[in-house]
């Protein structure tokens, strides 16, 4: 399992440890916003698209070989840009790095399935948003390091080497796991899984809570210095955030795991406590913003263990990665949707409203659950 939870950290410190440093130390690339978001999107695009490809791709030849591609590829694309040190390679190197984790990233994690009994999904779960949070976290930090000792190239050369490396444990440790027999799926069996209850309830979990996540991050540093805190201040909120999620997700996990938390329990919880902390995020001043960074965090901590496990106990064994990969796309969705969606709120009224629109809308869930369940009448 080590190798895979490699992985994870592999995709998520490759993402976010370039994109937050492009700004500031690409001048020679970055000319504009407009080319900083062209930069930013070009990673995130390349997922949207190929995550569903390469979770198919997973079930037809196995999930090992696309694992092990996908690093081989990220750290090629990773490389590229250290040899070629270009304006334009960066925007190639930057797409190669997007594809490539759209292969290693929907494969890992339907290893972590396969190769875990059901009743340790939860754990395995857990254990895996565990070291994904943990490279969010380090990765504009170290990411930072890296770049103000050698330039965003040695940033590059460190991934093509964490690349190369993590696929080598991967190739000598983590089993061969031979594609299941499968009855051959139609576009409309297709679209009736991935409109099921089953598929469809945990993703939008799934979404809400990387939407949320995404905001917390990119606009709570914002918060912070409109109301007059500094870089250290801004940026401990952020990192009580990535803490929470990252400390709260494998507890998470065990408690699914031994009967002490169920599914939906749990992702109703983690839906309001994000919620409420979309709430305290309108708070003027340092407090609101902890304790609203705080409930982010253990809110996303919750329900993304307990989403893929869901996923993976929902799924036809000999579909995971497919599952994976469209529920990675939603994800990704979230990821997008979420800052766009507070953005638009609060350039047309405050960034207090565009909190206060993110949390109605992930309450809402659990609100229209119970709805739902409410008895005729009654």
């Amino acid at each position: 399992m080590w190798p895979l939870y490699a992985a994870g950290f592999t995709t998520a410190f490759g993402a976010h440890g370039i994109a937050a440093n492009l700004g500031g130390h690409a001048q020679g690339a970055v000319t504009s916003l407009l080319v900083l978001g062209g930069l930013l999107a070009l990673y995130d695009g390349a997922e949207v698209l190929l995550k569903p490809v390469f979770g198919t791709l997973a079930d037809r030849i196995g999930a090992r070989p696309v694992l092990l591609g996908g690093l081989v590829a990220f750290a090629a694309a990773s490389a590229l840009y250290v040899v070629a040190d270009s304006p334009g390679w960066l925007w190639a190197a930057r797409l190669g790095q997007g594809a490539a984790a759209s292969a290693f990233s929907p494969s890992a994690s339907a290893l972590v399935a396969r190769l875990n009994p059901a009743v340790k999904h939860g754990r395995a779960f857990g254990s895996y948003g565990f070291y994904k949070s943990i490279g969010y976290t380090l990765g504009p930090l170290l990411g930072g390091v890296l770049v103000w000792a050698g330039g965003l190239r040695l940033l590059f050369a460190v991934l093509a080497v964490l690349g190369a490396s993590v696929a080598a444990w991967a190739a000598l440790a983590v089993p061969v796991v031979p594609p299941l027999s499968k009855a051959r799926q139609t576009v409309l069996d297709l679209a009736r899984r991935l409109a099921d209850p089953a598929f469809l309830a945990p993703t939008s979990a799934l979404a809400a809570a990387t939407a949320a996540l995404s905001v917390g991050v990119g606009f709570l540093p914002v918060s912070g210095r409109a109301a007059g805190l500094g870089t250290v201040d801004t940026g401990a909120a952020v990192s009580v955030l990535a803490a929470c999620a990252a400390v709260v997700q494998p507890r998470a996990g065990r408690a699914l795991d031994h009967g002490r938390l169920a599914t939906r329990t749990g992702i109703t919880a983690g839906l309001l406590l994000t919620a409420a902390g979309m709430g305290c995020a309108m708070l003027p001043g340092l407090t609101g913003i902890l304790v609203g960074a705080a409930l982010i965090g253990v809110g996303t901590g919750l329900i993304t263990p307990l989403g893929f496990a869901a996923l993976a106990a929902g799924a036809p064994a000999e579909r995971l990665g497919q599952t994976m990969g469209a529920a990675e796309l939603g994800r990704e969705l979230g990821d997008a949707g979420g800052p766009l969606l507070v953005a638009t709120v609060a350039s047309l009224t405050t960034l207090t409203h565009g909190y206060a629109v993110l949390g109605l809308l992930l309450a809402l869930g659990p609100v229209l659950t119970v709805v739902r369940r409410r008895p005729a009448g009654g």
